[in-house]
């Protein structure tokens, strides 16, 4: 009895070997993904009242002077009057503005644009869609763009009402040019000055229930952006304008947008006047030590100056996404 005991604990005790050297090894737990790359650049100077960024919305007269890229007369040129007065007047609702105001806090815990209180808004009934109003042709700022906010909101828009809307994204300037060529039925861009000029010079159509051709309703701030070192002590100055005239006297690498932008126009605004900086690349010749004049839209611009070590204007917004990505922008 004894020895059949013991033989059956032996083979009990084989078994077990078996069993466990026939189990499935555990699997290595999976290596965790490389975080994003860290950003150096750093919001330095900002909420300083010289550098509120308001952004608006401007119907195209379908009877504008068009002129081409040569400057002249474009002739037989279709605006979407329907599609744009569509979109605008949803966008100026006080739903789609409680959606723009509050888009971006949940992932960056901070707030990327604010309603205007006093802005312009509307209660105008949206028309669906239909074959001759479905395309809507929005000449923008690479910072509603960029920044995420019309990636968002524009879907919404579309599944609601059936429009499809064709989005052109380049410099305020860049894309008050595109209009005034006839290829855009509405624009959504953020530089008073230029709004103003394409308001005069007879571009803008006053849409029903508005009081004016610009329709502002949204603001954020630009920032000064720039190494966490900070070389130039900007962060410590008394003023923005201070700032800029720090980093001009010490030459440090500074990226410009270059592009006529709304960022770029609030840019050269901000220099010490006896710089002669303006719009125009001729009027840093001798300043190309340190002023990088790029030509380019806010997210490269915010890649070249994190590879650059250098200091940038940008709207906050679209820093934000920036930093977010690890200072990747798509």
């Amino acid at each position: 009895m004894k020895k059949a005991l013991s033989l059956i604990l032996a083979i009990a005790m084989v078994m077990a070997l078996l069993v466990g050297c026939g189990s499935t090894p555990a699997a290595p737990a999976a290596p965790a993904e490389p975080a994003a790359p860290a950003v150096d650049l750093a919001i330095l100077y900002e909420q300083d009242n010289s550098m509120i960024n308001t952004y608006s919305l401007l119907a195209v007269n379908p009877e504008a002077p068009f002129v081409d890229a040569d400057n002249k007369s474009v002739e037989g040129v279709a605006i979407n009057t329907v599609g744009a007065a569509a979109l605008i007047n949803w966008l100026l609702s006080e739903e789609t503005k409680a959606l723009a105001g509050n888009f971006g806090f949940e992932d960056y815990g901070e707030y990327l644009f604010y309603v205007l209180e006093d802005g312009a808004s509307s209660v105008a009934e949206i028309p669906a869609a239909t074959e001759e109003t479905k395309l809507i042709r929005l000449s923008t700022t690479t910072s509603v763009n960029d920044s995420g906010l019309l990636g968002y909101l524009l879907p919404i828009f579309e599944d609601t009402y059936g429009y499809e809307v064709d989005v052109y994204s380049a410099g305020t300037g860049k894309s008050i040019a595109n209009a005034k060529m006839g290829n855009a039925d509405l624009i959504f861009v953020h530089s008073k000055s230029q709004e103003t000029d394409f308001i005069d010079a007879g571009f803008a159509a006053l849409l029903d229930g508005q009081e004016s051709e610009r329709m502002s309703f949204l603001y954020n701030f630009y920032v000064l952006c720039g190494p966490s070192a900070d070389p130039a002590n900007v962060a410590e100055c008394a003023s923005v304008k201070d700032a800029f005239a720090a980093i001009a006297e010490g030459e440090f690498t500074f990226v410009s947008r270059g592009d006529a932008s709304g960022t770029h126009t609030k840019e050269i605004s901000l220099w010490p006047e006896n710089l002669g900086i303006t719009t125009e690349s001729d009027s840093v010749a001798n300043y190309t030590k340190w002023y990088n004049y790029s030509n380019a839209g806010m997210g490269i611009c915010l890649t070249m100056a994190e590879e650059l070590g250098g200091y940038i204007l940008s709207d906050k917004a679209t820093y934000l996404t920036f930093r977010a990505n690890g200072g990747i922008m798509g």
